[in-house]
This record gives C-alpha cells, structure tokens and sequence, in this order.
C-alpha cells in the first residue's frame, strides 16, 4: 500500500524542462520551495525556450520517465503530484501506469506555450481524458485547454464556463479550476467548480504579458494541498501568491514578463 510520508509536505512535479526557467519544472520547484515544500521532479521533456519563443523540444524516452517516477516513489512518500506537459500519449500512459492508484494528482493540463508553440502532441488530449483526468483531485485549465478538453467551440460567459467545468467533472475528476487569464477587463476570474458548488477567486490583471503563470498557479495550489488544505482555501492562496508573484516579475532582452515566485520566498512566513 502506498503511503505519503507524514513527516513534512512534499511534492513532485511531473513536466517538462524550461531553459528560460520561468515555467515548467524550473517553476515548480521555485514555488514548492518558497512554500515550504519538498519538492521532486519528473522530467517529460527537456525544451529550448525563453519567454519569447521555443525553439526546441525533445521528449525523453517513456523508459526514463517510469525509472524517475520509481526512483521517487522509492525513496519519499509524496503527499501530492502535480503533472504539467506531458509532452505524448505514451508519455501520459506512463505516467498513468507508473503512478500508485491512490496517489493524489493535480493535473495543469499544458497544451499550448505562452509564445504559441505546441506542448502536447494533438492525438494525446484522448490520453489525458482517459488515462489521468479520471480521479483527478483537482484540473487547472484555462479557456483554449477548457475548450479542446470538453469540446465545446467557445467558452465566454459565466454559465459556459460552469457547463464546462461539469462536463469535465463528469470525466472523472473531483475538481475543476478554470482559469480567467485569458478574459478581457481589468480583473481575471478563476472559477472552481466541485460536486459541491462553484467559487470565483478574482484578482487583478496585469496590463502585460506574463510567462509560466499556469505553472506557477498549479504549483502553489499543489503545495498548499500537500501542506494539508481544502480545495477552495489552496485556491484562494494560490490566487494571491500568483498575483505578487506577477507583480514581481522579471524580464530579460525581449521584455516579457516571466513570473517570478522566488521572490515571495524572503517573507513568505510573514504574510501566510
């Protein structure tokens, strides 16, 4: 029987790697750490990228990635996991066959790159469907992965974003964090929805364009469940420490914004 060790939160991010390190796994790892997380890594794939563009990516064999999920699960009992780009349908298998059944999992279903670039080969959303959705403790998505995920040709309104999330509920998983970054206004709505109820966490959005919020957002969500949460209070603290994590952003030569969570680190235990 697998078991989490009850000793200090940890977590493992199971993704690919950002050479710009502003999102994926470089991203996670930066979070966990902030909130007091042991963090673990699987590596999906390893990418050419910076906030502006990518220009390579190169999935690892399906070998390596079971060998890293074992080498884990030998070693440390994981309160959660936490999936970003998965890169193929046999990655996805992988992962779903290498994962303890009883393991809690945060699914940020990657699909599509801050610049455009496509992270999840097209045949492979069935995979996440049928393979890691099912049993899901919670799936973070924002509006295009919402809409390739459920089908539906366009989400805009309120209620299309409550049908979507039921519609996603209905695959299997226990909740669903529909993210607003991609609305329009002054403010981004992220919208939960669970067997027992929708809750909205709004926040302001930043007039620019940010890399790695998807990551970080899950990350942080991921690490307040692993540090004992319920659903709606992680996403509520995820939602305000993205929102300084943005604020706090960095940018190198092209000037977009890569999200920034180490900066939370210094007085984090001064503000949770």
């Amino acid at each position: 029987m697998y078991e989490a060790h009850t000793g200090f939160p940890c977590a493992c991010s199971i993704g690919g790697s950002d050479s710009g390190g502003g999102a994926g796994i470089q991203a996670d790892i930066k979070t966990f750490s902030c909130l007091g997380v042991w963090g673990l890594t699987v590596i999906t794939a390893i990418t050419a990228q910076n906030p502006k563009r990518v220009s390579g990516v190169w999935p690892l064999p399906e070998d390596a990635v079971r060998m890293q999920i074992e080498a884990v699960l030998e070693e440390y009992g994981v309160s959660f996991f936490k999936t970003g780009m998965l890169a193929n349908r046999g990655i996805i298998r992988t992962v779903s066959e290498s994962l303890p059944e009883e393991v809690k999992l945060v699914i940020d279903p990657v699909m599509i790159s801050t610049s455009g670039e496509r992270l999840l080969e097209e045949d492979a959303a069935s995979g996440l469907k049928e393979l890691l959705i099912p049993g899901a403790e919670l799936i973070t998505p924002n509006i295009p992965e919402a809409e390739y995920i459920t089908g539906m040709k366009c989400i805009k309104t309120e209620a299309e974003i409550r049908e979507a999330g039921e519609l996603i509920l209905d695959l299997g998983a226990k909740a669903v964090l529909i993210k607003g970054g991609h609305g329009t206004g002054d403010f981004a709505t992220d919208t939960l929805i669970t067997g027992y109820g929708v809750t909205e966490y709004t926040g302001r959005r930043y007039p620019f364009e940010v890399h790695g919020t998807g990551c970080c957002l899950s990350a942080a969500i991921t690490s307040f469940l692993a540090a004992g949460m319920k659903t709606e209070a992680a996403c509520s603290q995820a939602k305000r420490f993205i929102e300084r994590s943005i604020s706090q952003g960095i940018s190198g030569k092209s000037k977009i914004m890569s999200v920034n969570p180490s900066y939370e680190a210094v007085n984090y235990n001064n503000k949770y």
